[in-house]
């Protein structure tokens, strides 16, 4: 395959998954808003975080496995649509929580069903293995790219609104057409490059029984909590959003505005963290354990910020860790290919990998929310303190998959 085709499938992925995240996590760039457009709690909003991840875990190996049997063009624009459909649905009865609630399943249908793992198999597919870092380095860079537009768009949008309530209406329909948008022009993006991404080479396809291997490997659930610490840490930038505003004084548009930068457009930054990953350490798992001790200290020091210190210095901080944070968790990945897991369970692997890595959205919110309430400003000591007890574990479950893979490696040359 060309490298020019190669890019372009990889735009075309990072142009669904800007669209289709947008709503479901609406909060991440609009979350004082969102609370009172809805007229619920801290608490409240961790709670459709937890429902949209509890119906994901139970779709992701489903997913997986219907996603290594379809193509991404069927998965990618179902996706897209059926996100702007339930947007459409929670823009007239966001008041409602019990039905919000059950928006936020849907999105679990929409959004978590089959599309990870149709983005993941895709990306693996038509990369080499030595280049497996970098291009789901790329892959997140032209998702955060995406996104960026998206959710600064969105913002935007927020603003032009005669009130909060009215803004936040505005963002949220925005989004539905966005989603229903590209979906529609996926279909047409992705026509005629399907055979670009078939598997070619001598492996074994697909089998069932394969998928009881997977769940026995001790790998896979090293990734998949290496994934769930690494995506914790990229779901938890979002409260420095909060706090910006409620402990620095920043307004909520500036907030707002730079959410967007932290979570998506420092993306443009993994594809240097998987030329690291690939040049410098040779080795994801080697790199991650570097980077996973760093953002320890950095939401460390976060305990140590004075008060007195200006709103200026407080929002340029914020984005150091979550610059470091895209750096790591868009290569996660990439630990698939380096232990070796067969490309024909690529996207059953990633369903496996989901339902402990993205646990975050089931109780992070739920329990930082509760936090939030319970301790008022202080809660964020106990949020970015978490976070750092949490860089450790990660470190140290990367350095026992890195000898774990030597030893097989040993193993085979021997």
């Amino acid at each position: 395959m060309s490298k020019v085709k190669k890019y372009v499938i990889i735009a075309d992925l990072g142009l669904a998954a800007g669209a289709v995240f947008y709503l479901p996590y609406i909060k991440y760039i609009l979350y004082d808003a969102q609370l009172v457009s809805m007229g619920i709690t801290n608490t409240q909003s961790g709670y459709l975080m937890t429902i949209y991840t509890i119906f994901s875990m139970i779709l992701y190996v489903p997913g997986g496995i219907l996603a290594d049997k379809i193509s991404a063009r069927k998965a990618l624009s179902y996706s897209c649509i059926g996100t702007g459909l339930l947007g459409v649905l929670y823009l007239f009865t966001m008041k409602n929580f019990v039905i919000s609630l059950c928006v936020w399943a849907g999105f679990a249908v929409s959004a978590g069903f089959v599309l990870w793992a149709a983005l993941y198999r895709t990306v693996r597919m038509i990369g080499n293995e030595d280049e497996q870092g970098f291009l789901y380095g790329v892959y997140y860079a032209c998702n955060g790219l995406a996104c960026a537009i998206v959710n600064m768009a969105g913002v935007w949008i927020y603003g032009t609104g005669a009130d909060m309530e009215d803004g936040f209406s505005r963002a949220v329909l925005f989004g539905a057409a966005a989603a229903i948008v590209v979906g529609i022009l996926l279909i047409f993006l992705l026509n005629g490059v399907e055979n670009a991404v078939q598997i070619d080479d001598d492996e074994p396809k697909f089998s069932f029984g394969d998928v009881k291997k997977l769940a026995k490997s001790r790998v896979v659930w090293y990734i998949a909590v290496i994934m769930l610490i690494g995506y914790g840490f990229y779901s938890s930038t979002s409260y420095f959003t909060p706090y910006l505003t409620d402990v620095m004084g920043v307004s909520v548009t500036e907030s707002g505005f730079l959410s967007a930068v932290r979570t998506y457009l420092l993306l443009l930054l993994t594809p240097i963290g998987g030329w690291i990953a690939d040049r410098v350490f040779h080795s994801t798992s080697r790199w991650l354990t570097v980077a996973f001790l760093l953002l320890s200290v950095l939401f460390g020091a976060v305990l140590f910020l004075p008060a007195s210190i200006s709103a200026t210095f407080a929002s340029i901080y914020s984005l150091i860790p979550s610059a470091l944070v895209m750096m790591t968790y868009g290569l996660i990945a990439s630990l698939i290919p380096e232990v070796k897991i067969k490309k024909a369970l690529t996207g059953t692997a990633v369903g496996i990998v989901s339902i402990v890595g993205y646990l975050p959205d089931a109780f992070y919110s739920l329990m930082f929310g509760s936090w939030l309430d319970k301790h008022g400003t202080v809660g964020y000591n106990y949020i970015f303190g978490f976070l750092a007890a949490s860089g450790v574990v990660a470190a140290l479950l990367c350095i026992a998959m890195y000898r774990h893979i030597q030893k097989v490696k040993n193993q085979l040359e021997e």
